[in-house]
């Protein structure tokens, strides 16, 4: 069977030319020369970016999947590939209600008319992992049942998939062995990502337990609707949750027409992305329009769970710190942050990374506010960080893919929205909760935990360390104990290291010389 799918990989790779790759390789130009001579029908016309986009449509769900993902690796690929890829839609035909039914009832272990009171044989939507049905629980004590949204996992998928990742990390290898930039791509690692991403999608638990986190985190929300999920009706393989009326996000006219204010509703947007990223440091990593709908009152509704990115404290703060020094085009504080965040390698020169930086945001930010892209910067940033070989992290990743569709679908509802005056005053408030003294107190009460049993042992260490250490080393180790107690805020440090300095002193002058 792997034999049967990699013949059929070959021949799609040879009739859309990407053995084009392979042109003027030491190592392989032969090769490409025999691989010429075959006689089979080839489709060589279109550019190179989109024969590559074309291929991984033949190729199926999977590849389709993979060039998703490897879309948003703009700091990998070429911004032409890029784009290309990005336009990839997984399109895939329902699979049949009758084996959908034997999912469910084969994951419940009973008849599905004894789980659903209603079931709808006809798909809402398809797609390459599961596909969605309309249903009705069952009511109780005379009241009617919830409408819900079963989502039911594709049969027989697993094999298919872990026979297309088998053969995606073979490609991989070849491309990192026999590419002069093989290297540099990363190929097997990017497999290796999509196949933890695919990997969480097949288990239907795994995206219930996301939305119910961000169910959790707006809850009496304004700005957004999130589904409840009903865990007594879920399982891996099927996932059951609140069903949401709601008009497509994509559909403009039949929103001015339910009386929405556009406006608005791009302003939430913005809004509920930033508060996701820096409130939460949870968010919804997969925000197209497919995923969208608009409540009657004017609220979003989120659906579809499967990827989601998530940033630690520390991500959060070089984040704002670099959104705000983006705003007042300070390109040196940017360069720093990148280099204190470790976002670049520490022997990074500050004054060349700006410098970088610089060429690139510069003529964006002779344009008008309202007409630059926030999104657009840091995917030049993504490329321009090439040079300094900078290891993007995944979850940044995802989130400039997050920010460019709320970006492009807030300007598609209004094409005036600026989103750099919308989020500056967001930032500001957050950083100034951040670094003031709420930020301390909220510090000290997160840190109090830790200090309960970290306090208790500093005698016992001052008494080891003055026995024959001196005071110099003492403040070392203790610098070393805060570091493995992993505390984060640096005023914190400083009033505890004074602190012990003090006691330091103290001692050493009432310890015989």
């Amino acid at each position: 069977m792997r034999i049967a799918r990699l013949f059929k990989i070959v021949s799609v790779f040879y009739r859309f030319g990407l053995d084009d790759f392979l042109a003027g390789r030491p190592k392989v130009g032969l090769l490409a020369k025999l691989f010429r001579l075959l006689p089979l029908p080839r489709d060589t016309d279109a550019p190179l970016p989109q024969r590559v986009r074309l291929a991984l449509e033949h190729l199926g769900p999977i590849f389709i999947k993979f060039g998703q993902v490897l879309s948003t690796r703009r700091d990998l690929l070429p911004p032409d590939y890029a784009d290309e890829l990005a336009r990839l839609q997984d399109r895939v035909p329902p699979f049949d209600s009758t084996i959908a039914r034997e999912v469910i009832e084969r994951s419940f272990g009973q008849p599905l008319a004894d789980i659903y009171a209603e079931f709808e044989n006809v798909p809402v939507a398809s797609a390459s992992v599961a596909q969605v049905h309309r249903a009705r629980l069952h009511g109780s004590h005379g009241q009617p049942g919830k409408d819900v949204a079963v989502k039911v996992l594709r049969p027989g998928i697993l094999p298919v998939i872990e026979q297309d990742l088998a053969l995606m990390a073979v490609l991989a290898g070849l491309v990192e062995r026999f590419l002069p930039d093989g290297k540099r791509l990363k190929p097997r690692e990017v497999v290796a990502e999509f196949d933890r991403h695919l990997h969480d999608e097949l288990d239907l638990m795994h995206e219930a337990g996301n939305a119910s986190q961000l169910h959790r985190n707006f809850i009496g929300s304004d700005m957004l609707l999130v589904p409840e999920v009903y865990y007594d009706y879920t399982r891996r393989e099927v996932m059951t949750m609140q069903w949401m009326d709601g008009i497509p996000v994509g559909q403009i006219d039949r929103l001015r027409e339910a009386g929405v204010d556009l406006k608005k509703l791009s302003r939430f947007g913005v809004e509920i992305f930033f508060t996701q990223v820096f409130r939460h440091g949870f968010f919804h990593a997969d925000m197209h329009p497919g995923n969208i709908l608009v409540a009657a009152d004017g609220r979003y509704i989120a659906l579809d769970f499967g990827i989601v990115g998530s940033l630690t404290d520390t991500d959060k703060h070089y984040l704002a710190v670099n959104f705000l020094a983006f705003f007042n085009r300070d390109y040196h504080r940017v360069a720093t942050a990148h280099i204190e965040s470790g976002w670049v390698p520490r022997d990074t020169r500050a004054e060349e990374l700006e410098a970088a930086i610089r060429t690139v945001c510069e003529p964006i930010f002779n344009k008008p506010l309202s007409q630059i892209s926030f999104g657009m910067v840091l995917l030049r940033l993504f490329e321009t960080s090439r040079r300094f070989n900078v290891e993007i992290q995944p979850q940044l990743v995802l989130l400039q893919k997050t920010l460019l569709n709320i970006e492009g679908l807030g300007r598609q509802l209004d094409p005036e929205l600026d989103l750099w005056d919308t989020a500056k005053p967001f930032l500001t408030k957050w950083m100034n909760e951040q670094i003031g003294w709420r930020g301390l107190l909220r510090t000290l009460k997160h840190e109090v935990p830790q200090w309960a049993t970290t306090l208790p042992t500093i005698p016992r260490k001052l008494g080891e360390a003055l026995s024959g250490q001196t005071t110099e080393l003492v403040l070392q180790g203790y610098i070393q104990l805060m570091r493995e107690q992993k505390t984060q805020n640096f005023m914190l440090k400083l009033i505890a290291l004074l602190l012990l300095a003090l006691l330091v002193i103290l001692l050493t002058r009432g310890v015989p010389g």
